[in-house]
């Protein structure tokens, strides 16, 4: 069994508010009298952490993730419980921490890496790498208070990830690169995981999440709600954030029990066949090891999603997502390289304006490849009056290679001033794409590639006959 690195057992962590800045003194004088009010940021929580695992760590703003994740760095002690982190651990918990503004890039570098353990001839060989992935040019020997964000997290990161750390921990800190900086921060962490290394991730980005992790957790109000596959967690984080104040409690004990089940799954190492995520993976296998004799389009009426998320609704409802050819035909089983239609009606309960519609393809891990949204103002609609029925419809061409993939669908519109999902559709549908004899592609999307071969010396050709793999 995989060894843990993290280990939290009955982790609590209190904070104290005092209205006036003299009541502490008061509460030392008076040790039995009570000159503050107790804030709870984290309540009981247990988990465990194995070697070389991703976990996502997802919740509302508030729930409890920045005070778990400083509490296992060690910048701040439980109040009760025990924490034991094994490795040595790198961290980039805010904008800021741990850099001394008055200090130089350069002499940055050589401070943090003296903290996370490197000796100065090994931060010396690792300052070269360091400098060329934050990429800040001259900068480097600017004091780090001149620095624009950007440039700031470009620098931290850079150290945290380049002082080879067994465990490391992010928390929103790739939110504020570029698009650039942001794909090599992937990478590299990426480079950590076939490392065998452990990471914490914390993202607000839901395909991020997804993407990276290979589990997740869910916390709420300084409680830990669940622990499962990071799809799991991102559909109940989802349905939770957009829950109606007074379904929210009874949600919550949903999410627990589930919670409960997976952990008594987990003890008896069962397979979890009636859990979410798992009804997914095993419907995708289902139909990917159908026969593929099929060439043509068709329905086949049990292909529905067992895990289908639908937000609340605020004055709409979606009606009958499915795809079509583009004579009308529904079908879920598609081909490659063919047109359809994406489609489905809204029909609205109460009038609003500035409505617009949406729709995304995902993987069968929750990977976002693609999507459509109605944001121009010339593609919304100014005005819809209560009791009106509105069919969207998204033509697309399937250029995805053979798997499975499922929907979601959205209405957004003006709800008490503000722009709010009216209606919202996650998992509501899911189609296969068969081979394509075509294509010579492989991934998920098909690029339409068409190799060319050019022989430029004949002695190099492999004979017919042999079974050489080229």
């Amino acid at each position: 069994m995989t060894e843990n690195v993290i280990s939290l057992k009955n982790v609590s962590k209190c904070f104290k508010r005092y209205d006036r800045p003299g009541d502490r003194l008061k509460e030392i004088i008076y040790p039995n009298k009570k000159f503050a009010d107790e804030f709870w940021a984290l309540s009981d929580i247990n988990l465990e952490i194995p070697q070389g695992q991703t976990l996502g760590v997802v919740g509302r703003n508030g729930s409890g993730k920045s005070t778990l994740l400083q509490i296992i760095v060690g910048t701040l002690t439980p109040t009760a419980g025990s924490v034991r982190v094994q490795g040595r651990i790198s961290a980039l918990l805010e904008l800021g921490s741990g850099f001394n503004p008055e200090f130089t890039g350069r002499q940055n570098v050589f401070f943090n890496a003296q903290i996370l353990g490197f000796n100065q001839k090994e931060t010396e060989e690792k300052f070269d790498e360091i400098a060329a992935f934050a990429d800040i040019g001259d900068f480097i020997d600017q004091p780090v208070k001149t620095y624009s964000s950007g440039m700031f997290v470009r620098l931290a990161f850079a150290v945290a990830t380049s002082v080879e750390p067994d465990i490391l921990v992010v928390d929103e800190a790739l939110s504020v690169g570029d698009e650039a900086f942001q794909r090599k921060c992937f990478a590299r962490l990426q480079s950590i995981q076939e490392g065998g290394g452990t990471i914490l991730f914390v993202s607000h980005a839901a395909s991020s999440v997804v993407q990276l992790c290979t589990s997740a957790i869910l916390m709420d109000s300084g409680e830990l709600l669940l622990a499962h596959t990071p799809k799991v967690v991102i559909s109940k984080y989802q349905k939770l954030i957009y829950a109606d104040p007074d379904k929210v409690l009874g949600l919550k004990q949903d999410i627990r029990l589930l919670n409960q089940l997976t952990k008594q799954e987990t003890q008896e190492n069962l397979q979890h066949s009636n859990l979410e995520s798992t009804k997914t993976e095993a419907q995708a296998e289902q139909y990917l090891s159908q026969p593929k004799e099929h060439y043509d389009e068709f329905y086949e009426p049990g292909m529905i999603p067992s895990n289908t998320v639908r937000y609340p609704s605020r004055g709409a409802e979606i009606i009958n997502p499915r795809i079509e050819t583009l004579q009308g035909n529904v079908v879920n089983h598609l081909l490659g390289r063919q047109d359809y239609v994406y489609t489905y009606s809204v029909t609205f309960s109460r009038s609003t304006s500035k409505v617009r519609f949406g729709m995304l393809i995902k993987t069968i891990s929750g990977f976002e490849l693609a999507g459509a949204s109605l944001k121009a103002s010339t593609q919304s609609v100014r005005y819809v009056e209560a009791g009106t029925t509105i069919v969207v419809k998204f033509q697309f061409k399937c250029l995805l290679n053979p798997g499975v993939y499922f929907l979601n669908a959205g209405v957004v519109g003006t709800v008490d001033g503000d722009l709010s999902y009216l209606d919202r559709c996650v998992d509501v549908a899911m189609f296969k794409v068969q081979s394509c004899t075509e294509s010579c592609g492989n991934g998920i999307v098909d690029l339409l590639i068409e190799p060319c071969l050019t022989v430029v010396n004949s002695d190099c050709l492999v004979p017919e006959q042999s079974t050489e793999v080229i």
